[in-house]
């Protein structure tokens, strides 16, 4: 009995939606993709950051440190998922 990909026997093993790789998955509320624990623990910050980000610019506050941030943090992500797929 074939689980895998088409003439594979073994099971297919769900990769991170951001980097790739093929290891534990978690979800986080609301998406529907799953990711690995490193990349659910950046994703799950990113919509924080994007959160507050957004709050500050509404109430006038100044958003710079946040925003700076969100732009580390979406830079790491997109590397990790370059280097993954690349």
């Amino acid at each position: 009995m074939s689980c895998g990909p088409k003439g594979s026997e073994e099971p297919s093993i769900p990769a991170c939606s951001v980097c790739g790789r093929a290891t534990e998955l978690f979800e986080l509320p609301g998406r529907i993709e799953k990711y690995c624990l490193e990349c659910s623990a950046d994703v799950a910050t990113s919509i924080l950051l994007a959160t507050e980000i957004d709050v500050a610019k509404i109430s006038g506050q100044d958003a710079e440190d946040l925003t700076l941030e969100f732009a580390e943090l979406s830079s790491r992500m997109l590397e990790r998922a370059q280097s993954a797929h690349g």
